[in-house]
């Protein structure tokens, strides 16, 4: 029987373990945090449960056009408050359920889970240091990495859990900070200073570049910035964070002070850090294994996820591989499924689809403007704003639009980005169609329900449509 060794219980971990036990190996799971690993315990499923009840709080205070008035002194003041310890509280619960939900699944598939620490004795062994005190010396015919990474912080500029946070120690606060300021734009800072200006917090978020998001689609991260700034958002463009310090601010109370790197003074009543990520990568051995790292400590891998050691691979945020918990779960799979010799189709970057919870929120799949643009990808588009939209109408639907790529000539669908209320949920017959190769044609032909956002899909590809020349043309 393979025995298999994984490191880390993350997606990229308990993923590949339960296709491990499938194929037959015999496998454990060395864990030190909490299976799930930082998309369950600390990320994606708090940050997006948080979000969740930003939402809901904007189609309230929103909702004057459709005739609703509810709590409000008048239609443009909402009596709409929140409870932060409580939705704290209900974002932990989920949290430990969650983890739960992991642990029981693990164990119905005869997996064996180590609470502690694993380093590398070579590439056929891991040392489990454990919690509860003790090592175990573990042989692995293969071993999996799978450790993810923890917040960047900057050096002036220490979290301390209370005024000054880092996206994993939101969720200790019991009352909606005043005024917090919010260092990175990236989708981790995007994501919460829209869900905290939803909530009611006066909020200032600092960005280096000339616009949020600065990752994304050009034309979403303008449509996100537009909405940040018209529900009251300070977005301070080209700005970087020289130091955060705690200390009186205006009115002598506690709070904090972020110095930007041209000299100017922002205060606040709060602080988060939203700069980035660092693979949990260091002394665990990986060298000395012949586990080769990048200059920025992530572990070098090839499509099915093998390192530059025979019999280990690595899977997720350690990887530095689009830092998703999709992508890391994938890995993950991959990973086992050629380790045990079964079927594997290598990770293609070019299908996977991604969503910013933002709100709106921003999905893609696929070539991106971007890459058509710098002639990476030969491909025509054509967008539609949702505004169009006759279901968009009947929601009170301003913001958004459905963007397609194609094939000229061919008219398959390369990519597509969508910019809509649950707009991961629309990118799905698009990501279908990215992976299937799909035509504009096939798309188009296939029924949609009417009236849906769902249609501006099949619109984009009735657009896009070949008439005996290239698609796209006189579109825009």
């Amino acid at each position: 029987m393979t025995r298999v060794v994984i490191v880390g219980g993350g997606p990229g971990g308990y993923e590949a373990a339960l296709v491990a036990a499938q194929l037959g190996a015999e496998v454990c799971v060395v864990d030190r945090d909490g299976l799930g690993g930082s998309a369950v315990l600390t990320d994606c499923v708090p940050s997006k449960t948080l979000v969740a009840t930003a939402e809901v709080i904007t189609q309230v205070r929103e909702s004057g056009e459709l005739g609703l008035r509810i709590g409000r002194a008048s239609p443009e003041v909402s009596g709409v408050t929140v409870d932060v310890a409580k939705v704290n509280a209900r974002v932990k619960t989920l949290v430990r359920a969650q983890s739960a939900d992991v642990d029981r699944q693990l164990q119905r598939e005869g997996i064996r889970v180590l609470r502690g620490t694993g380093r590398l004795d070579g590439p056929d062994r891991v040392i489990a240091t454990l919690a509860d005190g003790g090592t175990e010396l573990l042989d692995a015919d293969v071993i999996l990495i799978s450790t993810g990474a923890h917040p960047r912080v900057l050096p002036d500029a220490v979290p301390d859990g209370e005024r000054i946070l880092t996206w994993e120690q939101v969720y200790d606060l019991d009352e909606l900070p005043e005024r917090l300021i919010v260092v990175g734009s990236g989708v981790t800072g995007a994501e919460f200073a829209g869900a905290y200006n939803a909530l009611g917090c006066d909020v200032v978020l600092v960005s280096s570049r000339d616009r949020v998001l600065p990752s994304e689609d050009a034309d979403a991260a303008t449509v996100i910035e537009d909405v940040f700034t018209r529900r009251g958002m300070t977005v301070l463009s080209r700005s970087r964070a020289a130091s955060v310090q705690r200390g009186p601010v205006e009115g002598g109370r506690d709070g904090v002070v972020v110095t930007l790197t041209d000299g100017r003074v922002v205060e606040g009543s709060h602080c988060l850090l939203a700069v980035g990520s660092i693979p949990n990568t260091a002394d665990m051995g990986l060298d000395k294994a012949g586990v080769r790292l990048d200059d920025a400590g992530f572990v070098e891998v090839d499509r099915v996820s093998r390192t530059t050691a025979r019999g280990v691979y690595a899977a997720g945020d350690c990887t530095g591989v689009l830092m998703l918990a999709s992508v890391a779960a994938m890995q993950g799979r991959i990973a086992m499924r050629h380790a045990l010799g079964d079927a594997v189709q290598p990770l293609d970057l070019d299908q996977v689809s991604a969503t910013v919870f933002t709100d709106p929120e921003i999905a893609t799949v696929g070539w991106s403007q971007a890459d058509v643009d710098s002639g990476q990808v030969q491909a025509v588009s054509v967008k539609l704003p949702l505004a169009r939209n006759a279901r968009a109408k009947m929601q009170g639907i301003h913001d958004g639009f459905v963007k397609l790529f194609c094939r000229p000539g061919t008219g398959i669908i390369v990519g597509g980005v969508v910019v809509a209320p649950r707009a991961s949920e629309l990118i799905h017959p698009v990501s279908i169609a990215v992976s299937g190769r799909m035509t504009v044609d096939q798309v188009a032909n296939a029924f949609a329900v009417y009236p849906s956002l769902s249609g501006s899909v099949a619109e984009a590809a009735r657009r896009l449509h070949l008439r005996g020349e290239s698609p796209g043309t006189g579109h825009g």
